[in-house]
């Protein structure tokens, strides 16, 4: 996704899944598809060798969707014997639509899922299993990642993004300061931008949707894990404390609003009265499509400077397969051929979507570009929420806990047991 909106849209649908109560059911005429095949329907099987064939039905979200047919005119290409069908899904409605379709078995063989989705669908026992032979080291690890749910994977990443610091160039020289390279740089930067001129230093989400997601950067970069290895929560730590003592200083000294307002955000950026906000890649077209194209020489990005490691937010899109796909051979086939290395290349190109595939960053569409090579060493390190059925339920919560600190109301020693408390009530939702 490429814009506010659908981020916005996609984070709705993440609170979603959960509250819907539709579960699945079998489909007594599963497998009739034309050009069908058993050869993916069991876990852990190979893909069939030679073309695909028969018709694949594909759902796509938001831009994807509109996008996807040119994309898919290169698989028929290379498969004269397979039809690709794509539907476009509005963001809004997409959850729903999905949820009905496992419900009733009418569904198609390929759908996009938001990485955070990943685990509703797996609960509803939507998803297909991923054929071991798809290389999962192909892929940043934080992306595939987002595809394992209770140890199994069922989709294959498709496109990510993760979070940077957009930074005004001209106010940073006139401040002279550096890139931070670590929290007391970080701040001392925010400090510097508004000694240049700007009203606030730096813009962090402080409410609604999204506010954890925003936030657990800091925690993981201090050194805190959400989950442990044997799947405990372990949110009431020191590395909490610490980063919610840190993520709400910028607000309580001033260094950035008290309330954050996102429409306003980009603008105040523009005008030089915001210094440098924490977004993810769809946001430089936003600043050149409101600013023009001159804008580019006024701002850059960096990666989020670490306190113990480097780490930041990986988000995007994951290809799934449905359970009960009329073409699931043809299906895994298309899936393939998507995150293709030199397929994920046009696939940006067509789309702006970054590459979920390692070896694709290496192509000069993307290692020539400076700001995109800051999103490619970002990503190498960025962390995934847990791909947990109950997600949405638990990071609602943290939303609200992560809120109160900034405001104010809760000391982060308080918090961090809060915190602790809701995930443990909630449980993980895997059995």
């Amino acid at each position: 996704m490429n814009s506010t909106s659908r981020r916005a849209a996609a984070a709705t649908a993440s609170t979603l899944v959960l509250t819907l109560s539709l579960t699945a059911c079998g489909r007594d005429d599963a497998g009739t598809g034309s050009g069908g095949s058993d050869a993916a329907d069991e876990p852990g099987t190979q893909i069939s060798e030679g073309p695909a064939s028969g018709t694949v039905e594909v759902w796509a979200m938001g831009t994807e969707g509109e996008l996807l047919p040119e994309l898919a005119e290169q698989f028929e290409a290379d498969n004269p014997d397979v039809t690709v069908e794509v539907t476009p899904v509005p963001w809004e409605s997409a959850v729903q639509k999905i949820n009905t379709a496992m419900a009733t078995g009418e569904v198609p063989d390929v759908l996009q899922a938001g990485t955070t989705l990943m685990s509703g669908f797996v609960e509803l026992g939507g998803l297909a299993e991923t054929p071991d032979s798809i290389d999962s080291e192909a892929f940043f690890p934080g992306a595939w990642d987002t595809t394992v749910v209770d140890g199994t994977s069922y989709g294959v990443p498709w496109y990510v993004e993760t979070r940077v610091l957009y930074y005004r160039t001209d106010l940073a020289e006139q401040a002279g300061v550096d890139e931070p390279q670590s929290w007391d740089e970080l701040t001392a930067f925010a400090a510097g931008m508004q000694d240049a001129g700007a009203e606030h230093g730096i813009a962090l989400q402080t409410n609604g949707d999204g506010t954890a997601l925003m936030y657990f950067p800091f925690y993981w970069q201090a050194g805190g894990e959400i989950v442990d290895d044997a799947g405990e929560f372990t949110l009431a730590d020191d590395a909490q404390v610490e980063a919610l003592d840190f993520y709400s200083s910028f607000m309580a000294d001033g260094l950035a609003p008290q309330t954050l307002v996102e429409d306003e955000k980009v603008q105040d950026f523009i005008d030089g009265d915001l210094g440098a906000f924490v977004s993810g890649p769809w946001e430089r077209s936003n600043l050149l499509t409101t600013a023009g194209d001159d804008f580019a020489d006024k701002f850059a990005v960096t990666a989020l400077p670490p306190d113990e490691q480097d780490a930041s937010f990986i988000g995007g899109s994951n290809l799934a397969v449905t359970a009960e796909a009329a073409n699931p051979d043809a299906a895994w086939k298309f899936v393939e051929f998507a995150t293709d290395p030199e397929v994920q290349v046009d696939w940006f190109e067509i789309s702006n979507d970054l590459p979920a595939v390692q070896a694709s960053w290496d192509d000069e569409a993307l290692a020539g570009d400076e700001s995109l090579a800051v999103y490619g060493e970002a990503l190498e390190t960025a962390r995934s929420t847990p791909a947990l059925p109950t997600w949405s339920e638990i990071e609602h919560e943290l939303n609200l806990v992560v809120e109160q600190v900034v405001n104010g109301q809760l000391e982060p020693e308080e918090a961090a047991q809060q915190m602790q408390d809701a995930a443990t009530s909630i449980g993980d939702g895997l059995g």
